[in-house]
């Protein structure tokens, strides 16, 4: 048991430097380029580069992943993005810029899928809700302390100096990673990496999907949410700004909040994860995030949209954690890799295209309804998986008596 926390312990050190190291790094090379540029447009490309990168690296990555030693591509990957994000700090060619933060985003890709699978490997099934919490509050802890870190390092240095400290970060988290255990398929066939290997793969993936319809239709309602979540979340600081005329600095304060939601919610799952089903987390999850982004449509006040953000953020904490506990103890190992990069080209494009339209649809009828309108088609989403995980036939797929170590 010391042993399992000590790995655990180094693991989400690890995850959690990669994920505070990102926010710095974002956060300083925006104001560089609008340093730079003057242009705000110039800016919004970075947050374009993101999906895209996404979308270009998952077609193909799972076919690299479930074939490797997990923990040391996450070391690989963390090593070339300290060398890259160092060296964005002697560029000063815009184009150059959106190169190296493609490349670093297609990185960043590979190395969230590939945690997935090695935390998957590591983690025994009886611990991975607690674990799983435990991520989500290191993960969301970087979304409160990687804004306040750069403004400190802001003060002390440049935008510039918060890349380099970054770079460095980076390389500690490799160092983290060296101390944990491996976990090579050694059993498995050597093949060369070509476009008929990943063909085959997909076809594997949607055998599985075929045969684990219900597997499918559950995670696949996650993704749903996620979908609608990003889309909503492109208008965010619009509605709050332009609709509530609420101030940069309130806005901060607001944004804050909802990083406590998520924390407070992490924290509870983390300590009564014994006593918390996944039926429940994914319920209470689905339905209350979209209460949240309800109650942020229909503000007229600060402490109404307070309320609102909170709400969505504290119960996010529980449908990340019980989806992400489901797809671990449903989808084997052996494929993950694959089934969570199609799973991802889909939900990319489907974000690209949702956050094309709500903020087009925006311009055209109103920044209100249009938020209004695709939060109650949210709330409408929650319903049918809360409809969809009381059928009594499925409660295997939430009982802990079904859940199956994987190899």
């Amino acid at each position: 048991m010391n042993s399992f926390r000590k790995t655990s312990a180094l693991l989400l050190v690890s995850v959690g430097i990669s994920n505070l190291g990102a926010w710095i790094y974002f956060i300083a090379l925006n104001l560089i380029i609008l340093e730079m540029t003057g242009s705000p447009f110039a800016v919004s490309i970075l947050y374009v580069l993101v999906p895209l990168a996404s979308l270009v690296s998952n077609l193909w990555s799972g076919s690299l992943i479930d074939r490797v030693d997990t923990r040391r591509l996450m070391m690989l990957l963390d090593g070339l993005r300290a060398f890259l994000v160092f060296s964005l700090g002697w560029i000063d060619s815009l184009w150059l810029i959106y190169g190296i933060v493609f490349l670093l985003n297609v990185m960043s890709s590979l190395f969230e899928s590939s945690s997935l699978v090695y935390m998957t490997q590591l983690v025994p099934a009886s611990n991975r809700q607690k674990f799983n919490a435990m991520k989500n509050f290191v993960q969301s802890s970087g979304f409160i302390l990687g804004p306040t870190i750069a403004g400190l390092l802001f003060l002390v240095g440049s935008p510039t100096f918060a890349i380099f400290v970054n770079a460095f970060a980076l390389i500690g988290s490799v160092g983290m990673l060296m101390l944990l255990p491996s976990h090579l398929r050694t059993n498995a066939p050597v093949e060369p990496f070509s476009m008929r290997m990943i063909i085959d793969d997909w076809k594997v993936v949607i055998r599985f999907a075929s045969n684990g319809r219900y597997v499918m239709l559950i995670y696949g309602l996650f993704c749903v949410m996620t979908i609608f979540m990003s889309g909503l979340d492109s208008l965010e600081a619009s509605f709050a700004t332009q609709v509530l005329h609420l101030s940069e600095s309130r806005y901060g304060f607001l944004v804050s909040i909802a990083g406590i939601g998520i924390i407070f919610g992490s924290l509870i799952n983390s300590r009564w994860s014994h006593r918390l089903s996944l039926s429940f987390c994914i319920g209470f999850g689905a339905i209350m995030t979209p209460v949240g982004y309800l109650l942020f449509a229909s503000s007229s006040s600060f402490m109404m949209a307070s309320v609102g953000f909170f709400v969505l953020t504290f119960a996010l904490a529980f449908a990340n954690t019980g989806f992400l506990s489901f797809y671990q103890h449903h989808v084997p190992v052996e494929i993950m890799g694959r089934f969570s990069g199609a799973i991802n080209v889909a939900e990319s494009l489907l974000v690209i295209l949702l956050t094309f339209g709500i903020g087009l649809l925006a311009d055209m009828v109103g920044i209100r309804p249009v938020y209004l309108a695709f939060s109650i088609i949210f709330f409408l989403v929650g319903c049918y998986t809360i409809h969809v995980m009381r059928d009594r036939s499925k409660r295997e797929y939430f009982s802990h008596n079904q859940i199956k170590e994987v190899s």
